[in-house]
């Protein structure tokens, strides 16, 4: 158990910290931006398409590439990977490829296997994410990721930054049946690590997370300002809000 301190204020009496993946742990916007890119390009291959396909594609599986950022509403990085392969499907069937499914999805896994092997291209870790969860650990705090990409990716990541043996449970949107902001993801992990919802905390740089974390009646939950949420929506779910991971503090209670 561990007291955690978030600009100067206490949260204390914490026996679980349970953080989003992307953006709080992993840069978020080079991780999708590149994935993203991948599997458009890939479908635009197969199909013969054009640039500007190629551009809208990526807009609406989430990617605002002018601004150099993910789209608030996402869907990458926020819904589930079931919502981002749609919003390809849907943007086909637009312009006359209503049968896309099957197309849409080879090209999904066909770059999630290119990508898995060459991890350094699209990994990079949150400057200060490996110290806190290392203090996390060793003073007692179960640590667990809730995270709408598929669990094996996430924990493939976790590996590859060498944080898997720090973490305690891993839970991607295939393991429920509701994703953010619904609270399932968070009940399986407190069942599954036998933790509180008065000892856990949620650490997330999406307003879905805050949600999530309030709609489980956590402890407290932390907004990160990665660049998906503002401080003033932010503010409006939650007091504890820090730039990155790097400035909260751990504390063996």
């Amino acid at each position: 158990m561990v007291d955690l301190n978030v600009g100067g204020q206490a949260i204390r009496d914490v026996r679980l910290v349970i953080f989003d993946k992307d953006g709080t742990l992993m840069d978020l916007y080079h991780y999708w931006s590149l994935m993203i890119a991948s599997r458009a390009r890939l479908i635009c291959q197969k199909l013969g398409f054009s640039e500007e396909h190629y551009n809208r594609l990526v807009y609406e599986m989430g990617v605002d590439s002018e601004a150099g950022r993910l789209r608030p509403e996402g869907p990458v990085g926020i819904k589930s990977r079931e919502i981002v392969l749609q919003s390809a499907i849907d943007y086909l069937s637009s312009v006359g490829h209503a049968s896309s499914y099957d197309l849409c999805l080879s090209s999904f896994e066909e770059v999630d296997r290119a990508s898995s092997q060459d991890l350094k291209r699209f990994v990079i870790p949150i400057a200060g994410a490996a110290d806190l969860i290392d203090s996390l650990s060793l003073n007692g705090c179960k640590v667990a990721i809730a995270t709408p990409d598929k669990t094996a990716r996430a924990k493939l990541a976790m590996e590859f930054l060498g944080f898997a043996a720090r973490i305690d449970l891993i839970v991607g949107a295939d393991l429920v049946s509701e994703t953010k902001p619904d609270p399932e993801t968070i009940r399986l992990i407190l069942d599954t690590l036998n933790v509180d919802r008065s000892n856990a905390v949620m650490v997330g740089d999406a307003i879905t997370d805050m949600q999530m974390g309030i709609n489980a009646s956590l402890k407290a939950s932390i907004g990160v300002l990665s660049g998906l949420a503002v401080k003033s929506q932010l503010s409006k779910m939650t007091e504890y809000i820090v730039k990155s991971v790097a400035e909260l503090g751990v504390k063996n209670a």
